[in-house]
């Protein structure tokens, strides 16, 4: 089959987009807005772009709370979701009036981070404590604002849980990271293996 975007004239049930383009990590973003008040919401659009600096981006469909927080304050946390917190991390997408304590909802510790003034998840084995670099509404091909705003963060702290070092690394066999798909779907890891990359030939 094939179908071009602009009409989404896929006849299917629903729409396939975010199921091709997966997996997805988990966006677990923490922030606080001006008011004092905490904010724990979860982002399917979410990703490492860049490792020179550290930055991640999170996408907000729409005007949602993170993205005012961020907008207020330039600060936020990632937090990694692992199989244990798939259930927190569910409660904490509920739909509810700005200012609701979405850490209280999904029965977490909030902790302040170290050097951002952003909450983070006291019980997740890793969090990121970015400050905001760009934040950029999102155009489509016309040159047109569309409602999907953009937040790139450096990350300048990192804590990471000592029962997920194991030689030295960051183990995901024991940090069992959850990851999105498509529809309503989530799912953990598989086996894990290693591929080095080719080298390449010689010269004659």
């Amino acid at each position: 089959m094939f179908y071009d975007t602009l009409s989404n004239a896929h006849g299917m049930a629903h729409d396939p987009f975010k199921a091709i383009v997966a997996p997805r990590p988990i966006g677990w973003i923490g922030s606080r807005g001006r008011d004092g008040s905490r904010n724990l919401s979860p982002y399917s659009f979410f990703n490492a772009v860049s490792d020179r600096p550290k930055i991640v981006m999170f996408s907000s469909s729409g005007r949602k709370d993170s993205l005012r927080n961020v907008e207020e304050t330039g600060v936020f946390t990632a937090n990694f979701v692992s199989g244990p917190l798939i259930g927190a991390m569910n409660a904490s997408s509920v739909a509810v009036p700005y200012g609701t304590d979405e850490f209280a909802i999904a029965g977490l510790t909030p902790v302040d981070g170290r050097l951002v003034d952003a909450p983070y998840v006291a019980e997740s084995v890793a969090v990121l404590e970015c400050r905001v670099t760009t934040i950029t509404t999102l155009k489509d091909m016309g040159g047109a604002d569309t409602d999907s705003h953009a937040v790139f963060g450096q990350v300048v702290g990192i804590h990471i849980d000592e029962s997920v070092i194991r030689e030295g690394r960051f183990d995901l066999a024991l940090a069992q990271p959850i990851m999105r798909l498509g529809y309503m779907d989530y799912a953990g890891i598989g086996p894990i293996f290693e591929l080095g990359r080719p080298k390449p030939p010689t010269a004659v």
